[in-house]
């Protein structure tokens, strides 16, 4: 750990207790066996944790019967990423790539060496026959699903390739935006929900509803975009639509001078705006899912797109450097998103209301970034109520002014009563002391014992003894 770091959890000790206990009570629900499997498989995991760590431990603890198919889905995909995002692939050769690349996973022993020295994820390319000597062997309904997948992402990649290669680079219009992201991860989440829903792990009516899969997707690639944004500005790459940030700036690079922040700020709260709206349909999906490391897979990744909006929100450093949330959030996020739906349904809640925390009256989205808010809000009430209707039906019925009246008199009969006993036991006492005292007992003997310190039981011989220690011989 870097000395910052120390300084840091010194200050925050919430997030770092968040840290030891994911470390110590975070329990996969299925685990992963490298002893019973082929030295192929073995690969493709080690590319696996190469590619990405994050999605590697959630895809590595999976239900077995889906461990397999999507950790190829993602190499494949990843594979697939890694061309289009290559510079030095010259473009006509990078198209027929992309078009093609759904009939790569049929190919024994294909790999490709032309990606470029610095790709980070060339070695992936460079042994990519281990991943489809594996895709070979899975259920061939999970490849039919993987390969068409494959192949729509392909073709709506190869397009923007061509798009820019034009001169076009930049996304223009909302609905170009929501395209690109749609081939970009809606497919994914098209796909997934097939793999699960054909291994009888998430419910059939998923596949009826391409909306909510849709969203899933659009949802996390979005808030990625919004994060991004100096990032690929540096890369010469423009994701936000121009339909957006033309009402705020008159060029794009404006919205990186620093005295153009409140316009840049505006800006970038239409865009989480955009994102927002799918965050309910999420949360609806997720419902869906019916197995416990599948529904983790699924909700992980959301927790933490909605975490990340929040902390993007309003957030001028978006626009000087790539921003993260620290490990501990971030812990503390999976934490609460990997038990059930209720859970990470606090966990919406609680970052849209740091959202709506932050919203202020001089954004001119701040109208709709409220309505925005309220309606996840509202959805997430109308499945789990605060006011539990049981309760309701249990609560007695408000008191009537005759109920409160006996009620106090009540009160007052118990007083008067205790009142009563007292002093019934006082009287008494004083009459048997006083009826003591005048048939001679010596009071101030047992007074003198007990300042002493004699306060156990005298006895018969003891008794005599002490009287003869006080007796005077007057009688």
């Amino acid at each position: 750990m870097r000395a910052a770091d120390v300084v840091y959890y010194t200050f925050h000790v919430q997030e770092l207790r968040s840290i030891v206990q994911w470390k110590i009570w975070h329990h996969p629900v299925h685990e992963r066996d490298p002893e019973k499997e082929s030295v192929s498989l073995r690969v493709c995991f080690d590319l696996l944790d190469q590619t990405s760590r994050s999605f590697s431990a959630v895809i590595q603890e999976l239900h077995p019967e889906l461990l397999v198919p999507i950790a190829l889905f993602y190499l494949i995909l990843r594979g697939l990423d890694t061309i289009e995002d290559d510079m030095t692939i010259p473009i006509e050769k990078k198209v027929a790539l992309l078009r093609d690349f759904h009939t790569i996973n049929e190919k024994e022993g294909w790999s490709f060496t032309g990606s470029g020295p610095d790709e980070k994820d060339r070695e992936l390319l460079v042994q990519f026959h281990y991943v489809t000597e594996e895709y070979r062997k899975i259920k061939p309904v999970y490849r039919e699903i993987i390969n068409d997948i494959t192949r729509k992402m392909g073709a709506g990649m190869a397009d923007y390739c061509n798009k820019a290669a034009e001169g076009n680079a930049g996304v223009e219009t909302i609905e170009e935006y929501d395209e690109y992201c749609y081939y970009v991860a809606g497919l994914v989440g098209n796909g997934l929900t097939q793999l699960f829903v054909e291994s009888g792990l998430a419910n059939a009516a998923l596949k009826d509803r391409p909306q909510l899969q849709k969203s899933m997707g659009l949802f996390l690639q979005k808030t990625n975009v919004i994060r991004d944004v100096r990032e690929d500005w540096d890369d010469k790459r423009r994701f936000w639509p121009s339909e957006i940030w033309s009402k705020y700036v008159d060029n794009f690079e404006d919205l990186f001078k620093p005295a153009n922040q409140e316009a840049a700020l505006n800006c970038s709260s239409e865009m989480v705006l955009n994102s927002l709206n799918h965050a309910d349909e999420c949360l609806f999906y997720l419902a869906g899912l019916k197995e416990q490391s599948v529904f983790n897979f699924a909700a992980i990744p959301q927790a933490m797109a909605i975490a990340t909006l929040a902390l993007v929100f309003r957030n001028p450093d978006i626009f000087k450097k790539n921003v993260k949330m620290t490990k501990g959030v971030a812990c503390q996020t999976m934490l609460e998103s990997t038990q059930n739906l209720s859970k990470v349904c606090e966990v919406f809640r609680k970052f849209v209301r740091q959202i709506h925390k932050k919203n202020t009256p001089k954004d001119p989205n701040f109208l709709k970034i409220s309505i925005a808010c309220g309606k996840v809000e509202q959805f997430i009430e109308s499945i789990f109520p605060s006011q539990n209707p049981q309760a309701l039906v249990r609560q007695e019925p408000p008191e009537t002014e005759e109920q409160k009246r006996e009620r106090e008199e009540a009160k007052w009969d118990i007083i008067y009563m205790l009142m009563i006993v007292m002093g019934t036991l006082f009287v008494l006492s004083v009459i048997m002391i006083g009826i003591a005292w005048l048939v001679g007992a010596r009071f101030d003997l047992a007074f003198s014992e007990l300042k002493d310190g004699n306060w156990r039981s005298l006895g018969k011989d003891n008794a005599r003894k002490m009287a003869a220690k006080y007796d005077r011989g007057e009688l």
